[in-house]
């Protein structure tokens, strides 16, 4: 599947670490990367040409944390991924509530709109989107991109069965990014 001319999106909650059920990590105290998630990213710096984060953060919208607050975690998350080996070379968020009309949430294709302008190499075509919910893959699905569910959120798998049987793309589920990640190294060259 990937190879170093491919982009790869990551929603962050319950992909590159665990949701707070009911909340919204607000605090780099309440981060906690997914089980194996930072060696999955070390792998993934050696097999995807760009590594996008693009997040949905509507706590900003209604007022649960600042700008500054959420700056603060994604700049400590990049650098922990850095530190054991991982890159992420941007990350993207929205903080519309997802009642405002016209917002940047995915699935609409804002976030990576903006990726494109930053990054023009990036083809859609050629992307993998690594999420686990319906928007994430709804949002990979609208760009012509590859999509990996991440199964761990037991509510969202009802949803997803429902959007299955209305059209939804699924091309490869998997419990955890790590387990995605050591899919991808049976088939990497030795």
């Amino acid at each position: 599947m990937p190879y170093l001319h491919h982009t790869l999106f990551l929603d962050r909650d319950g992909v590159i670490n665990e949701r707070l059920p009911g909340d919204y990590v607000t605090h780099w105290e309440e981060f906690q990367f997914t089980p194996r998630a930072l060696e999955a990213l070390a792998f993934f710096s050696t097999c995807f040409h760009r590594i996008v984060v693009v997040t949905n953060q509507q706590g900003i919208g209604k007022g649960k944390m600042s700008v500054a607050q959420l700056a603060e975690i994604h700049e400590k998350m990049v650098l922990e991924i850095q530190q054991s080996g991982g890159r992420i070379d941007a990350v993207y968020y929205c903080p519309d509530l997802s009642s405002e009309p016209n917002n940047c949430r995915k699935p609409g294709s804002g976030m990576a709109l903006m990726a494109k302008n930053e990054f023009p190499e990036i083809d859609f075509q050629r992307a993998v989107m690594v999420g686990d919910s319906v928007s994430d893959i709804a949002f990979g699905q609208n760009l012509g991109m590859s999509t990996v569910l991440i199964e761990g959120k037991m509510d969202e798998v009802s949803k997803l069965e429902q959007a299955l049987s209305s059209g939804l793309r699924i091309d490869l589920r998997f419990e955890s990014l790590w387990e995605f990640a050591a899919e991808l190294m049976k088939t990497q060259p030795r």
